[in-house]
């Protein structure tokens, strides 16, 4: 199938990719826009794992207050540039991700920095659940892990399922961002404050 320079604008105003990115992705995908877009995802997170190893110097520290005061989040998000900070689709992503912060109440940016005794407790439970429900031996350590994996879901941001689209995660979001803005960013750190805690 022939791609049209109008295929191409319609793709590139629905992801953000460059023209000759847009035009390649159509061909490879033989016209079928969905297939277009998945090409280019795949291509933008590939791209932004590369460049996760650079640095970060530059972003903003936002401020969220949820509707009624009751809590409030502080969040910084760094990236490379201060070009990139002043860019509306990245304080835009700051916002949503304070707002995720409001919302699902995470405790660590990533998993790698629970620390090694919160991890060694939670195990501690699930196997002692497993244990207590009846479950064989060589069952309970695969019962404990699968249980860990459930709260690093629930208590890592870049795990959680992302409160505008609960089918993909914030890691996802992340490596979206990258991809369109063309730098590494970075969600350094958190505080949300709720009243009476």
């Amino acid at each position: 199938m022939a791609v049209t320079a109008e295929m191409v604008k319609e793709l590139r105003e629905k992801t953000g990719a460059g023209i000759m990115d847009c035009k390649t992705a159509l061909q490879e995908a033989d016209g079928d826009f969905e297939k277009a877009i998945e090409i280019l995802r795949k291509r933008g997170v590939a791209a932004a794992q590369k460049r996760a190893g650079r640095e970060t110097k530059e972003g903003v520290i936002d401020a969220y207050i949820h509707p009624g005061n009751r809590i409030g989040v502080l969040i910084e998000i760094n990236c490379e540039t201060d070009f990139v900070a002043r860019n509306d689709e990245f304080r835009q992503f700051v916002r949503n991700m304070a707002m995720q912060v409001a919302a699902a109440n995470p405790q660590y940016v990533s998993r790698d920095q629970v620390p090694q005794e919160v991890i060694e407790k939670e195990l501690e439970i699930y196997r002692s659940q497993a244990k207590e429900s009846g479950k064989p031996d060589h069952i309970v350590d695969k019962i404990a892990q699968g249980k860990l994996e459930k709260f690093y879901q629930e208590v890592c941001l870049l795990e959680q399922a992302y409160i505008r689209d609960p089918d993909r995660t914030v890691e996802d979001m992340l490596n979206e961002i990258r991809a369109k803005i063309g730098e590494n960013i970075v969600i350094r750190r958190f505080v949300r404050y709720q009243l009476g805690e």
